[in-house]
């Protein structure tokens, strides 16, 4: 997970002066001092991490390093061949085909240490709690979850709705390192985020996690075109085509230029060979299209149809 790399960035966080910071700040520059000659769980870090947490036990900084020594440690990662183009919404590192014209698709899999892990998510969730207006250390918790669920996603999806229930109804002031602030859009961005890695994987479990996860956060945002274009995308991939069109409707009604909305539902147009429900469809994407091409293949898509 790309966030993961957040740790790095946290944890390179300025103090300000006074005799215990300078302190703290000392073991916070050895440490990334070290980190960036081993790595961040290398030869002498777990001894670094003992002294810093015993010196400063409530430093968030220590606790922060301590979640990225242990996560580090409790997942190994070995390539395996696969039948699938992708695995968990991922490419594969190397493709090739063999002498008798077999495709093959290399994989690198993560396998992870159950108590490892779990004293990861102890010390991360041991920062949230020092630091709980901290948006970002939250979010590492739950790329963490989603990265060692990897296609059944139950512990994100808990931890993603716990985390919008906590905003719409405590509406924290949320902090997150480089930004001023975190406004309602921001954070709405950031959970669908989420959404999107999770229906990437591609599982069936991950779909139905998708699914529920889209319906809990438009209970919150009523006919947020967003999360009602997720509900389409879920029904589209399962061929319902029905509940598909509904909810893309749904959108179209009020934003007649969602091009998630618009784009699906001329697919379906053409899968069913509709020509009365495109020709609605293209309408539309002739006035609102991206780009002026986008426009312009709808204009003469509908310009040929008229003529037939």
């Amino acid at each position: 997970m790309k966030r993961l790399l957040l740790i790095l960035s946290l944890l390179a966080m300025p103090f300000l002066a006074s005799a215990q910071e300078e302190s703290q700040a000392d073991f916070l520059r050895r440490y990334n001092n070290l980190v960036e000659r081993v790595g961040p769980a290398g030869l002498g870090v777990e001894t670094l991490l003992a002294k810093w947490e015993a010196a400063y036990p409530e430093d968030p900084q220590q606790m922060l390093a301590r979640f990225s020594f242990t996560f580090t440690r409790c997942r190994t990662s070995e390539v395996q061949d696969l039948p699938d183009s992708r695995h968990l919404g991922q490419q594969p590192i190397l493709s090739m085909t063999d002498s008798l014209g077999k495709r093959h698709n290399y994989f690198e899999i993560y396998h992870y240490d159950d108590a490892l892990f779990a004293e990861a998510l102890t010390a991360i969730e041991k920062a949230i709690r020092a630091k709980p207006w901290r948006l970002d250390y939250r979010m590492v918790k739950t790329d963490a979850l989603l990265a060692y669920e990897q296609g059944s996603p139950e512990m994100t999806v808990a931890d993603l709705k716990a985390l919008a229930d906590k905003h719409y109804k405590e509406h924290p002031v949320w902090e997150y390192e480089g930004m001023d602030g975190v406004t309602d859009d921001q954070f709405k961005a950031f959970l669908q985020d989420y959404c999107a890695a999770i229906f990437r994987l591609g599982t069936d479990a991950s779909a139905l996690a998708f699914k529920d996860l889209s319906e809990y956060l438009l209970a919150y945002s009523k006919d947020d075109p967003v999360f009602l274009d997720n509900l389409g995308s879920y029904y589209l991939v399962k061929k319902d085509y029905k509940n598909a069109r509904k909810y893309f409707d749904q959108v179209l009604r009020k934003h007649p230029s969602d091009m998630t909305a618009l784009r699906n539902c001329i697919l379906m147009a053409r899968t069913a060979k509709d020509r009365k429900m495109e020709t609605k469809y293209l309408a539309l994407m002739a006035r609102y299209g991206d780009t002026e091409t986008e426009r312009q293949s709808a204009q003469t898509r509908l310009d040929a149809y008229k003529k037939k």
